[in-house]
Order: C-alpha cells, then sequence, then structure tokens
C-alpha cells in the first residue's frame, strides 16, 4: 500500500477530483489542479475551428476592408490576436488593420488593449471594469443611430448587447474569431459525463458558455439530461470562470461558484477553498477524520480509499456513531447484488486503507459504526 503523505506535501485538493471541459488552455488548467493535489478527468466539451480555416471569418474579414464600419469592438486579446494573425496569412493583413486604425476601437480590458497595441494600433477607449456592459453603456451613451459596429464574437453569448444596439438603431457586424463545435472524438467527453452522473467528481470546472451548453447537449443526446442537472444541482459543484459562462447552467436551476476575478488562477483558488469547506471532519477514536471525495486525511495524513471503501465510509459519516446496518451499507456498495460478504471485503480493505482500523468498530449481528466522541466534536464545529 502507498505510505500515506504529509500534510505540507498533498495540498489542498487531494482526494478530490475535477471534471475540466476546456479545449483552450486545458493543460494550464490540469497542470494548476494537480500542482494543488487534484485528480483530473479531462473531457473537452468542443473543438476549436483553426481561424485560418475558417471561411466565416474570412467572408466577414473581406466585408469590412470593402465597407468599413465606423466602431470596431475587440473582446479578447486571443481573438484579436488570431484575428490579424489570420487576416496576414489570408495576404489582407495590412489592409486589415488600415481599416482598424481609421475607426474608433474599442478594447474590452487590460489585455485585449494589450493584443491592440502589439498589432500597431491604439484603442480608443477600454473599461477598467473588462465589462461588456460598460461597453455598451459608453456606445449607447455616445449614440448609435446610423452607425455600423462590428462585433468581435469570442464564443460566448452576448445577452442583450446586440439587441440594445439594433433597438438603438445601429448596424451590427458580427465577427467570428473562434468557431466552437463538438470534439471529434466524444469518448472522453462521455467518460466525464458518467463521472458527473456517478458523483465520482467533486467538481466540474466551466471557462466558457459553450463548453457547458455542450455538455448539456451531449447528456440531452443520450438520454441522461435529468440526471445530471441533478447531479450539479445537489452533489457535484459547477465552478465557472465568470458569470456569462455561468448562463446556460443558471438556465436550468443549477447554483454555480465564480471567482470575483475570471481567470483560471483565481478559479482554481476557489476550489481550493470551497472543496476542502464541504468536507465532513469529525472525531473518531481520538483521531481527526476529513472525509474527501476518494481520500481520508487522518490527523493530516493522506489515506486513499477506493471507491468501494468510500462509498461505505461516506454513508457511515452521514449517521456519525450510529450503527449502520449489512443491509444498508450493501445497498451503498456500487454493484454489489445481494451478497453481504461483499460488505466484509469491502470494509476490510477500507480499514486497511485508513491505516487505523479502530476508526469503525464492529458491532456483532447489527452493523457497523464510526467510533465518534461526541465530546471532541465541538472543536471541529469551530
Amino acid at each position: 500500500m502507498d505510505e500515506p503523505l504529509d500534510e505540507q506535501e498533498h495540498g489542498p485538493l487531494a482526494g478530490f477530483t475535477v471534471g475540466v471541459t476546456a479545449a483552450r488552455r486545458a493543460d494550464e488548467l490540469n497542470a494548476l489542479l494537480r500542482r494543488r493535489g487534484g485528480a483530473v478527468v479531462h473531457g473537452p466539451a468542443l473543438r476549436i475551428v483553426p481561424l485560418a480555416d475558417d471561411t466565416e471569418l474570412l467572408a466577414a474579414t473581406k466585408e469590412l476592408i470593402g465597407h468599413a464600419p465606423d466602431v470596431v469592438v475587440a473582446t479578447t486579446a486571443i481573438g484579436f490576436r488570431g484575428w490579424i494573425e489570420a487576416a496576414e496569412g489570408w495576404g489582407y493583413g495590412e489592409e486589415l488593420l488600415d481599416v482598424l486604425r481609421r475607426v474608433e476601437l474599442l478594447a474590452r480590458g487590460p489585455k485585449v488593449k494589450g493584443a491592440v497595441r502589439a498589432a500597431g494600433l491604439t484603442e480608443s477607449w477600454s473599461p477598467s471594469s473588462e465589462s461588456m456592459a460598460e461597453v455598451l453603456d459608453r456606445l449607447l451613451a455616445e449614440g448609435v443611430a446610423g452607425r455600423r459596429i462590428a462585433l468581435q464574437l469570442h464564443g460566448e453569448p452576448l445577452p442583450g448587447f446586440v439587441e440594445a444596439l439594433t433597438a438603438g438603431g445601429a448596424e451590427v457586424v458580427g465577427v467570428p474569431v473562434y468557431r466552437w463545435m463538438p470534439p471529434e472524438d466524444l469518448g472522453p467527453l462521455d467518460r466525464l459525463l458518467d463521472a458527473v452522473l456517478a458523483r465520482g467528481l467533486d467538481a466540474v470546472t466551466f471557462t466558457s458558455a459553450p463548453a457547458a451548453a455542450s455538455l448539456l447537449s451531449r447528456a440531452g443526446e443520450r438520454g441522461v439530461r435529468d440526471g445530471l442537472v441533478a447531479a450539479l444541482r445537489h452533489d457535484v459543484l459547477a465552478v465557472c470562470v465568470g458569470p456569462v459562462t455561468a448562463l446556460p447552467l443558471q438556465a436550468e436551476g443549477i447554483d454555480t461558484y465564480q471567482p470575483e476575478r475570471f481567470r483560471l488562477g483565481p478559479l482554481v483558488q476557489l476550489l481550493c477553498k470551497e472543496l476542502p469547506a464541504r468536507s465532513r471532519v469529525l472525531p473518531v477514536a481520538g483521531h481527526r477524520v476529513e472525509v474527501r471525495g476518494h481520500a481520508v486525511l487522518v490527523d493530516g495524513s493522506l489515506r486513499p480509499v477506493p471507491p468501494a471503501g468510500m462509498a461505505l465510509l461516506g454513508l457511515l459519516a452521514r449517521r456519525p456513531g450510529w450503527v449502520v446496518s449489512r443491509a444498508d451499507l450493501l445497498r451503498a456498495l456500487p454493484g454489489a447484488g445481494r451478497d453481504e460478504h461483499a460488505v466484509e471485503t469491502a470494509m476490510a480493505r477500507l480499514r486497511t486503507s485508513l491505516g487505523t482500523p479502530k476508526l469503525i468498530q464492529t458491532v456483532v449481528k447489527r452493523g457497523y459504526r464510526l467510533a465518534v466522541d461526541p465530546r471532541a466534536e465541538q472543536k471541529y464545529d469551530d
């Protein structure tokens, strides 16, 4: 059996499993999670059409060169850079830059401003808040009637943005700098979906609204959409990089968690705070026991536990100190059938994994119980 890890070594996400739906920057997010001790199930919910191959972007670029807009709104740094690079690859780079130099160029936030300046351009204005609502307020305050506004789309919905401009009398031209499509290989996404349905994940992360919508859509295709929604509502934490990303989930009545800053680092920091806070901490037989997703901390030492053992321990922890019958424990075991001997086998392995057999007491002819000390319980609640 693996030796338990020291508390300082295992990291705040040790014992938890996190699903990652991202396609772009997935390696970075996976590394951040693993560096903090988490296990990762990666199932990209989307793939991105390469910009240089996207005929829709080429057509929009030609249209803007031929009929220059009054305003261009740049919404993401990677999208703006990709647009310029794709135009250069098609032989329209200088013509596009000439157009952008002559228009009112609005950059949503500091990162986009940096991409604009790296292209040799200067933005007319940029909000400090990175808020598209603030961009919209500025445009409407200026007056948009009769103006042609090019909006760099970035794969996520912009609720009310285009509608408000159109209602104000503007002509809005969308520039689709990346296009989302379902993944070519659905296997990893289906495995992630199965893990959510089985409550094998503690959280799922979303970095774009299309990824959230795609996971829901795939669940619908497989006939398990209701099960997915139920799991995300009650058992598996849905963590989104920002409020726009959360919209498809919130429309299903799913509560989402979001960091204050819409970045990957703060998203991981949020998980490091929320997941341990949801763990059950109990004083058991003179030890501090913290039950996590697929492992247990016993006095700060990480003890990996197999799924069958976690199923038993989870039920015992929900009834701390009470005797749980073999029949109830058997029902909690995944795929155990009707043989109560499976409970004894799984319990023996659980005790071995915990490294402290006296944590779980056998109550003859009745079942098993956690050896909880009620007098010590208060100090873990404070």
